[in-house]
C-alpha cells in the first residue's frame, strides 16, 4: 500500500494552489473525484480581483495575494464603476481606492445609463484574473515538485491506524496510507470530514448563475465590471458586442454539478435591461457555478479542533481565486509548520476551531 505525507482532497484552486506550495517539501498526493481538476468551481468562474471582495476579513489575503498574481502575469486592467441611485449608499471597504462619479460622468462610460443610477463610483484596481492559467500552473508547479496528481480518485473514507497516520479507501476500491489529509474539497467539505470522522464547519454551498449576452452595442470587450450597490447584478465585458452578466444571486444548493434555472437566466436579463437600453439579441452561454461558505463567510484554513491530522482549506466563496496565493501560503505555513507567514495576514482569523462545538 503506498503511503504519502500530505494527502489533498479537490484539485481546485485551494487544492492545487496549496498542493504547490507543499510538494517539493513533503511527499505529497493532490486527488481529485472529477475527470478534470476545477470541474464544479473554479473551471466555471468569471473571476477578477476585486479588493475589497469578501469584506474586511478576507480583504489582506486578497491584497497579499496581488503582487503575486501581478508577477505571475495572471491580471490584465479592467476596473469597476459601482452603481447607485440617489441616495443609494455605496458601501466599500476601508482602503479601497475609488473616485466619485456623477450622473453626467456615468452617461459618457455608460451610453443609454436609465434614468434611475443618478451616483456612483470608479475602483480602478480592479483586474480579470486568467483562472485557467493560474489553475493549470499550480498542477504543474506540483508536479514538478515531485507531486502526484491524481483524477478520477473520489474519496470513499479513511480510517486512523494505530501507529499514526490514516487509511484511506478511494472508491474504485484502492487504498493508500496518509500522514494528514487537506480537506480541500469545496462543497463536498463536511461530508468528507464525516467520512473521516471529523465534527462539520457547517459549511454552505450557494450556485451562482453566470450568462453571456450578445447586445446591439459594440466596443463592450474592456467594458469595466458593472456592479450595481445593492447588490442585485453584475455584468463586464466579454467581447465587442458580447458581455457576462449574473443577477448576483446566492441561492443555497447541495453539493451538486450545479445548472442554470431559467428564472434565474430570466432574472438577470430582465435586471440588465433596467440598467442601460442595450438591447438583448441572444444569449449565447449560461452556466452556474458553486461557491461555497463557512456560516461567518471567511474561510477556513488551519487544523481541525477534533484531530491534528485533519487540515482544512475550505469556504473561500466568490474569492478564492483572487486570494489563491496568500492563502495557499497560509496553509503551507501552518500544514508545515515551517516558511513565513504572508505579510500582513493573520492567522487567527482562519482558524476553523472558531466553528468548534461550545466555543463562542
Amino acid at each position: 500500500m503506498s503511503r504519502v505525507e500530505i494527502l489533498i482532497v479537490g484539485a481546485g484552486i485551494a487544492g492545487a494552489s496549496l498542493a504547490a506550495e507543499v510538494a517539493g517539501r513533503r511527499r505529497t498526493l493532490l486527488v481529485e473525484a472529477e475527470a478534470h481538476p476545477g470541474y464544479h468551481s473554479t473551471g466555471r468562474s468569471a473571476a477578477f480581483w476585486h479588493e475589497g471582495y469578501g469584506g474586511p476579513l478576507v480583504a489582506p489575503l486578497s491584497r497579499t495575494s496581488r503582487p503575486l498574481l501581478d508577477e505571475g502575469g495572471y491580471l490584465s486592467p479592467r476596473g469597476a464603476i459601482h452603481l447607485a441611485r440617489e441616495g443609494e449608499p455605496i458601501e466599500l471597504v476601508e482602503g479601497v481606492t475609488t473616485h466619485p462619479l456623477d450622473r453626467l460622468q456615468l452617461e459618457r462610460l455608460l451610453p443609454g445609463l436609465a434614468p434611475e443610477w443618478m451616483q456612483g463610483a470608479d475602483e480602478p484596481s480592479l483586474a480579470d484574473i486568467d483562472v485557467a492559467s493560474l489553475h493549470a500552473d499550480c498542477l504543474a508547479a506540483t508536479r514538478r515538485a515531485g507531486g502526484d496528481v491524481r483524477t478520477d480518485a473520489r474519496v470513499a473514507c479513511g480510517e486512523r491506524l494505530s501507529g499514526g497516520g490514516w487509511s484511506v479507501r478511494l472508491e474504485d476500491g484502492s487504498s493508500l496510507v496518509a500522514d494528514c489529509i487537506v480537506n480541500a474539497a469545496g462543497a463536498w467539505g463536511d461530508q468528507l470530514a464525516g467520512a473521516f470522522g471529523i465534527a462539520p464547519l457547517g459549511l454552505v454551498p450557494k450556485r451562482r448563475t453566470m450568462v453571456q449576452l450578445r447586445v446591439g452595442r459594440s466596443g463592450l470587450a474592456r467594458l469595466p465590471l458593472v456592479v450595481a450597490a445593492d447588490g442585485s447584478f453584475y455584468f463586464k465585458g466579454e467581447g465587442d458586442s458580447s458581455l457576462w452578466l449574473s443577477p448576483h444571486d446566492e441561492i443555497d444548493c447541495a453539493p451538486c454539478d450545479a445548472a442554470p434555472e431559467e428564472i434565474d437566466v430570466a432574472t438577470a436579463i430582465n435586471r440588465f435591461q433596467k440598467v442601460v437600453d442595450w438591447p438583448v439579441e441572444k444569449v449565447e452561454r449560461r452556466w452556474a457555478g458553486l461557491r461555497t461558505f463557512t456560516p461567518d463567510r471567511v474561510p477556513a484554513i488551519g487544523f481541525a479542533s477534533d484531530d491534528p491530522d485533519f487540515f482544512w482549506c475550505v469556504g473561500q466563496g466568490g474569492f478564492g481565486i483572487q486570494t489563491a496565493p496568500a492563502a495557499a501560503r497560509l496553509g503551507a505555513a501552518l500544514l508545515l509548520g515551517e516558511g513565513a507567514m504572508p505579510e500582513g495576514v493573520d492567522p487567527a482569523v482562519y482558524d476553523p476551531a472558531r466553528f468548534a462545538i461550545g466555543t463562542a
